[in-house]
């Protein structure tokens, strides 16, 4: 249910919860740690001040980032979750992180959701139907919210995205008002948030530690501290998900192996010419593909030498970051 200080806590079948230690034998034996939504076996021994996870159940789906500190490991940031909520402050698009905010939500399976922030501070509802526009153009017509706090109909949209029985998690940089989101869903102040600071209207990062939060009537949200590092990992369906539109227009390339460079008969490149494709999202296309790759050729050369090295592994997995951005 949450993860601070490196120890997890669990909320037991009746309720009961308990901060956890990992057992000795999970840690040599695998490189897994648990993350927040993993459903896991504990031991609750007499005398013990911490219970221990014993095992950690398969999951059903899971938000995975390239470890940030290493060149070829993954990180997973939550797990059993059913949709991705990807926070963008309106009056701060920043597109090209939300093109790769999607490829991570992709990636996972689940469900995904943009919610444009802080729709209240914008200039004019001109402004808000223009950044509207550009974010659904990546994203669809349906995958879309806009909420703002003077706007209880859109709370109330957002809230219905989380039913009973749901679990969400709620992603983005910081200061973009993840945790007022929270509070809003929940309808009181359950996460500590901080003043917009009035040079640049941004909020300050306040969350530091990643949270399962009870929605009333509702299902449960995954709070977490503002992703800096979005490295991605074995992101080729997420790609090909985020970046539907341009994989629609290569399968009319004359080549099916086309790279959409400077091939004949590339219709993704022709799109371009014609203003169909903005040739920037075209760019950011090829960016995390060679990035995928890049990552994919350090990944089976690490494998390559812990086989003729004899071990399994390289090192001991470390315990989950309890911040991202401070």
């Amino acid at each position: 249910m949450k993860l601070d200080r490196g120890y997890p806590l669990v909320r037991a079948e009746d309720g009961a919860l308990y901060r956890c230690e990992h057992a000795i034998a999970l840690v040599k034996e695998h490189t897994l740690r648990a993350a927040i939504g993993d459903r896991v076996a504990i031991d609750v021994g007499e005398g013990h001040d911490k219970a221990l996870i014993k095992e950690i159940l398969p999951r059903t789906s899971q938000l995975v980032r390239k470890d940030p500190s290493e060149q070829a490991l993954s990180q997973v940031l939550a797990a059993n979750f059913d949709r991705v909520l990807v926070a963008q402050p309106l009056t701060d698009l920043n597109i090209r992180r939300l093109e790769r905010e999607l490829v991570l939500a992709h990636e996972t399976g689940a469900a995904v959701s943009v919610i444009l922030t802080k729709a209240d501070l914008a200039a004019t509802e001109g402004q808000q139907e223009s950044v509207l526009g550009r974010v659904r153009g990546l994203v669809g017509t349906g995958g879309v919210s806009v909420v703002s706090t003077a706007d209880p109909v859109s709370i109330e949209a957002l809230r219905a995205l989380i039913p009973p029985g749901e679990v969400a998690v709620l992603v983005g940089k910081s200061g973009v008002g993840k945790s007022s989101l929270v509070n809003l869903l929940v309808g009181h102040e359950v996460q500590k948030t901080a003043d917009v600071r009035d040079t640049d209207g941004k909020g300050r990062h306040t969350t530091v530690s990643r949270e399962m939060i009870e929605i009333p009537g509702g299902g449960r949200v995954v709070d977490m501290p503002g992703i800096r590092g979005l490295g991605l990992w074995d992101a080729d369906a997420g790609i090909e998900a985020a970046f539907s539109d341009i994989e629609e227009l290569a399968g009319a390339c004359r080549f099916r192996d086309c790279k959409h460079e400077a091939e004949p008969g590339c219709a993704v490149c022709a799109a371009v010419r014609q203003g169909v494709l903005a040739e920037g999202r075209l760019a950011s296309w090829r960016a995390l593909k060679q990035e995928t790759a890049a990552i994919q050729g350090r990944r089976e050369e690490a494998a390559r030498l812990r086989t003729r090295s004899g071990h399994p592994r390289t090192r001991k997995p470390p315990p989950p970051p309890e911040e991202d951005e401070s």
